[in-house]
């Protein structure tokens, strides 16, 4: 089968012929349907070697939506033909966090020594993919893979950190989006579906701030010099309670920390290695900065259902699998508009 592998840190990924995965016991053969290209992925091809355990080479891709192929011995609930979407992060099964359904937050992940399909172990950019546990499947009815498969790390990353935030977005609040891109214009959105907080969207794309109005935001503001100044007229000098920085550098931090009222969170998602000095000074008294990663089994299940009702939705751009790495390059320069999905078939 034809797969986009990692086969040299430092080096684009190449797409190559593949073996078709086989599934042992309790395992899960999916035909893939639809696969997301995410930033992050960048980040893989970018890695220097020797900075990661990982052993390559790979199968990008940990937004996975597709059918199932083929069951391994043991499996049960799962039948050949159900549209399914992946739970990405892959933890123990067996730690607190696990049996609790928090796998992203896996005790034993350094030990695993893997994050999950496309992250360390072969991922869905290819014709099928391999899942080792039925447990990290999602049932998705008659939604369409090309909405689900994404909702499983843009949609879903967002929504765990609103869900975390749920104390500070009562009436009267407001929530600042840094950066509405392929998870910021999800995050505008499930704020808009789940919570009453007044959505206040951040970029630097006057077209990118425009479908950011589109999808719900009540304000938008420019990312530039004024910014912080915008976002506190806009909350009559209070500052905002709860502010997604998903983009993470070092210009959008400083600009959340200046954003935040007293008592306000920040919640760094993006991965842009930026850093943030603290001290008793530096924030707004009562002030928590927190990071986010990935988020539930259970708040994907959500998800599904917030998108089978309508209530939110992912712009997508559709690529085949021969034209992945073109959906990479064009991710690399700006130019994808919301998600760049993969549809093997």
């Amino acid at each position: 089968m034809k797969a986009l592998r990692l086969l040299h840190w430092g080096q684009p990924a190449q797409l190559v012929d593949a073996p078709m995965p086989e599934p042992g016991p309790g395992q899960v053969v999916l035909r893939i349907a639809a696969t997301g290209a995410c930033h992050s992925d960048l980040h893989l091809m970018d890695w220097p070697e020797g900075q990661l355990p990982w052993k390559l080479p790979f199968t990008l891709g940990h937004e996975n939506a597709g059918r199932v192929h083929a069951l391994g011995a043991g499996v049960i609930g799962l039948h050949e033909g159900d549209a399914v979407v992946v739970h990405g992060p892959w933890g123990c099964g067996t730690c607190r966090a696990c049996r609790l359904g928090r796998e992203n937050y896996c005790a034993r992940a350094g030990e695993l020594v893997v994050g999950g399909g496309g992250l360390g172990l072969d991922g869905g950019m290819a014709e099928y993919m391999l899942v080792p546990s039925a447990r990290h499947l999602i049932p998705i009815g008659t939604l369409d893979p090309v909405i689900a498969a994404p909702l499983s790390d843009a949609g879903l990353t967002p929504y765990h950190a609103i869900r975390a935030s749920q104390a500070n977005l009562g009436p009267g609040s407001t929530a600042v989006v840094i950066g509405v891109g392929g998870l910021g214009h999800m995050a505008v959105q499930l704020l808009r579906a789940t919570t009453s907080a007044r959505v206040i969207a951040v970029d630097r794309d006057e077209a990118v701030l425009e479908r950011a109005r589109a999808r719900g935001a009540d304000a938008v503001v420019h990312s530039d010099a004024g910014a912080a100044d915008a976002i506190r007229k806009l909350t009559d000098g209070a500052g905002a309670e709860l502010v997604l920085d998903m983009v993470g550098s070092d210009q959008t931090l400083a600009l959340g920390a200046k954003s935040l009222r007293a008592e306000g969170r920040l919640v760094i998602i993006g991965l842009g290695l930026g850093t943030l000095p603290v001290n008793f000074f530096a924030l707004p008294y009562g002030a928590q900065v927190a990071t986010s990663y990935w988020g539930t089994a259970t708040e994907l299940m959500e998800l599904v259902e917030l998108a089978r009702l309508g209530r939110i939705t992912v712009e997508t751009e559709i690529y085949s699998l021969d034209r992945a790495p073109e959906a990479y390059a064009r991710l690399r320069r700006g130019e994808v508009h919301g998600r760049a999905v993969v549809v093997p078939a």
